[in-house]
């Protein structure tokens, strides 16, 4: 069985004003750190090992577990400019003067709050199936059925491959694929899953957001790369569109035959699209 970087990946620990934040760090070791922030439910375990490790042949690479989430102490904050200064005050507590920030989902609404807060902190910001939250002229809705399974209690594979892939034969292989990698991590005796608080308080963030970060779109003036795969159930592809209108350095990646969680299901040819980007 070939090693994984990430998987065998220390977890880390450090103290903020408002809580002990739980993290890992790996990879080259050099350059502008990449810190990555995760999707509504999701922890440090629930990234593809995969796709952490073929990042990290280039980049020294973060993920960490938000206030109240995970291993992270504190109180989860119910609003997105709470979730965005939590990742901030990460950032700040591990004493880095500037990154590279990733968000996936939720985690990519939370990325690009830290960046209007602290401008000078982020270099470039990749938001890869995500959107600026509420507020999106003509966005399409998101189907009821996909947050009735987003927020039932325990999510089976049919679960997270109707979220987060299209139903072809091909895409369901791949996602089978990407949840079996994420069993080492999620089963070991240290995972620390998401309390129903912390869901109560993330649901709160979605139902808030409003349109305060898409009517502050003209302010992310720096590089951005915006990413999704066209058959997104959760967060419509249109939303990645929008913001490529509307940011004023804006390069966007679509991927046709892809849903929500693309950047695992092609995992090479995106982290091509990061690693040119980035450099």
């Amino acid at each position: 069985m070939l090693s994984s970087v990430s998987a065998e990946a220390e977890t880390l620990y450090v103290t903020g004003p408002n809580g002990r934040f739980a993290y890992r760090r790996f990879g080259s070791g050099t350059g502008i750190p990449l810190v990555m922030a995760l999707r509504f439910r999701g922890t440090i375990d629930h990234w593809d090992p995969a796709f952490l490790d073929r990042l990290a042949c280039g980049h020294d690479v973060i993920v960490f577990d938000n206030l109240g989430t995970g291993r992270t102490t504190g109180v989860a904050p119910t609003t997105i400019d709470g979730l965005g200064a939590g990742l901030v005050e990460f950032v700040v507590a591990l004493g880095l003067t500037q990154v590279d920030l990733l968000g996936w989902s939720l985690g990519g609404i939370v990325a690009q709050a830290a960046t209007l807060q602290s401008p000078q902190l982020v270099r470039r910001l990749i938001v890869a199936g995500s959107s600026p939250g509420g507020g999106v002229p003509d966005m399409p809705p998101t189907d009821e059925r996909a947050w009735q399974v987003a927020t039932k209690p325990v999510n089976t594979d049919d679960d997270f491959l109707y979220l987060f892939f299209p139903e072809t034969d091909e895409a369901r292989r791949l996602g089978l694929a990407s949840l079996r990698r994420l069993d080492s991590r999620l089963q070991s005796a240290g995972h620390a899953p998401v309390s129903a608080d912390t869901v109560q308080a993330q649901l709160a963030v979605v139902g808030s957001i409003g349109s305060s970060i898409w009517d502050r779109m003209s302010e992310l003036t720096l590089p951005i790369l915006v990413a999704n795969g066209a058959h997104d159930v959760m967060i419509h592809s249109f939303a990645t569109y929008a913001m490529a209108l509307a940011l004023p350095k804006a390069k966007a990646v679509f991927y046709s035959d892809a849903g929500h969680a693309f950047l695992f299901q092609h995992i090479e040819d995106f982290i091509r699209e990061v690693d040119e980007f980035l450099e």
